[in-house]
């Protein structure tokens, strides 16, 4: 309740990878941003989302996201620097 696609049946982890390259591939300048439901994805998942094309994320009390040190550990895993956080 509350959106337009609350009650919409979630779409398949490999669907949602696509979406991301797609934004990717329409957008190339723009931020493609993983947010709330982060908690939900899988480390595996995230990975997948992030070499398809996602390059930001929401840290913080905006949602319900992991904690800044999990997301460390996954993106030294992945090989990947986090920029500094900039100024809003």
């Amino acid at each position: 309740a509350g959106t337009p696609l609350a009650e919409a049946k979630p779409i398949e982890p490999i669907e949602f990878v696509r979406v991301i390259a797609l934004a990717r591939i329409m957008m190339p300048k723009s931020h493609v941003r993983l947010s709330a439901g982060r908690t939900a994805m899988t480390d595996e998942m995230q990975a997948l989302c992030f070499f398809a094309g996602a390059n930001s994320i929401f840290v913080g009390d905006t949602a319900d996201n992991p904690g800044e040190d999990k997301d460390i550990l996954l993106f030294r895993r992945l090989g990947i620097e986090p920029m500094e956080l900039e100024a809003q």
